[in-house]
């Protein structure tokens, strides 16, 4: 895969350097939150700026019906979302590309950690 053509390249590669560190350290089997909390560490000690739990409004008519949160809001441009599922469902590959839809953003990754190690899948929204 030629990487200068994928979006945010280097980015990207920090934070799945992240995700295998995290893993390595803590295996498989934890529950969503303690991965979290170990990113955020990660994140942190390699400067990659985040917020977690980001909150996104849902509107309709202009009234806002309900909220939800983002796992990690990354560099102010991209989602990163935490999944125990044993596969990337269909429901968890729409939520993320809803959650771009948003924010008007392009990329999001969701990750599973798993006996098998650490898996990933970017979503794109191409507007």
């Amino acid at each position: 895969m030629d990487t200068e053509k994928l979006i945010y390249a280097d980015l990207t590669k920090q934070i799945i350097g992240s995700l295998f560190e995290v893993h390595n350290n803590l295996g498989s089997g934890l529950l969503e939150k303690h991965y979290q909390k170990a990113l955020a560490v990660e994140f942190r000690q390699r400067k990659i700026n985040f917020v977690e739990q980001f909150p996104v409004v849902l509107n309709y008519k202009d009234i806002q019906v309900g909220k939800y949160y983002l796992d990690f809001f990354i560099e102010e441009k991209l989602v990163l979302e935490i999944k125990r599922d044993v596969h990337f469902s269909r429901a968890n590959i729409e939520q993320t590309f809803k959650y771009l839809e948003a924010l008007n953003l392009q990329l999001g990754l969701l990750v599973y950690f798993g006996k098998e190690g650490v898996r990933f899948k970017r979503i794109v929204n191409l507007y």
